[in-house]
């Protein structure tokens, strides 16, 4: 009976906590919430001044006595007391939307965290969560939270194939059985893209340019497959040689080039989770294929590539952005269950 009173008085939130982007589900709301993880901090004092989209827009453009940083790290908490300030900002956020009398007690959360983590780190998300407001904090992993939302049959006794690819990691699982069977973590994601282009910006043109014209050029003009007509887009920058800004312009075709190394990293988790597949589970991902998510699913021509690489059918989320955090929500409508 308290339960369930405490059931009505409360609500229950997913959240897809991501390397670069942070979303709530509020459950019976959906997803409200899908900002940026950066947080703005003083300096000297460690305080915080803004958080998500505002922060976003500080990268690489703050004084001396202001940092904007990224409190997450290739999936994991970098920063705890900053992650969790950013997650309490987050809960509270998503707390006003809801009406007076489920804000009586604190919300359950359901925390999206990579399959790779440490029990040390599992236990640093749940504190952080805890501390940041929540009343039982619960986590999933993110390949299985991504499948439900994207709706693979993962309860059924049939292999279902599914590729994450996050901000930090990507995230490669079989599952079968409401249970992943074999997966992979590899702490390559949209990130790592950036910083391949920096660093071919860098090498080839002398020019060095910030986190926000990496990721620009990657939106615009990067792909992972040959395309028919290449773009071109005008790059600004600092020269590194003479320290005077520049503009130059590239071609999607040397993005490309560029993106090679991060792209080949992920095409061989996908093979060795492949190759250590069970046989039955193998012979079905014939017929299924395999099922693309997150972020790193938009670049142009990634899934040609894997299925040239793999001889599978490779298929893109309808919503790739929110398939994990959609996932967290419908696990949250059977939460009790899932809790056992």
């Amino acid at each position: 009976m308290f339960n369930k009173l405490v059931g009505f008085f409360s609500t229950d939130l997913g959240i897809d906590l991501g390397t670069a982007n942070i979303l709530v589900f509020v459950r019976g709301r959906g997803v409200i919430l899908s900002e940026p993880s950066v947080v703005a901090i003083t300096e000297n004092t460690r305080d915080v001044i803004k958080v998500g989209i505002e922060a976003k827009r500080m990268l690489g453009r703050t004084p001396g006595n202001i940092r904007a940083i990224r409190p997450m790290k290739d999936g994991v908490i970098a920063d705890f007391e900053v992650t969790e300030e950013m997650l309490r900002y987050f809960i509270q956020k998503a707390m006003k939307v809801m009406p007076w009398y489920k804000r009586i007690f604190a919300p359950r959360v359901l925390v999206a965290v990579p399959s790779g983590i440490t029990e040390v780190e599992n236990r640093a998300v749940k504190d952080s969560a805890k501390r940041a407001g929540a009343r039982h904090p619960y986590l999933v992993e993110e390949p299985m939270a991504a499948a439900v939302g994207v709706g693979l049959p993962v309860t059924e006794p049939t292999g279902s194939m599914i590729v994450d690819i996050g901000g930090g990691t990507t995230e490669v699982a079989v599952i079968s059985l409401a249970g992943i069977v074999e997966s992979r973590s590899v702490r390559v994601g949209g990130d790592e893209l950036d910083l391949a282009i920096s660093q071919y910006m860098k090498r080839v043109y002398n020019l060095l340019i910030g986190e926000r014209t990496s990721e620009r050029i990657k939106i615009d003009v990067g792909s992972a497959y040959p395309t028919r007509d290449e773009m071109e887009i005008e790059v600004k920058g600092r020269d590194f040689v003479s320290g005077l800004p520049k503009t130059i312009k590239v071609t999607g075709g040397e993005i490309r080039v560029a993106l090679q190394e991060p792209i080949t990293s992920i095409i061989e988790a996908v093979r060795t989770t492949l190759e250590r597949c069970p046989p039955e589970l193998a012979a079905d991902l014939i017929d299924h294929g395999i099922m693309l998510a997150g972020g790193g699913a938009l670049l142009s021509g990634l899934d040609k590539l894997i299925s040239e690489e793999t001889s599978l059918p490779v298929l893109v989320a309808e919503d790739p952005l929110n398939a994990v955090v959609t996932g967290t929500g419908i696990m949250l409508q059977e939460i009790d269950h899932f809790t056992k």
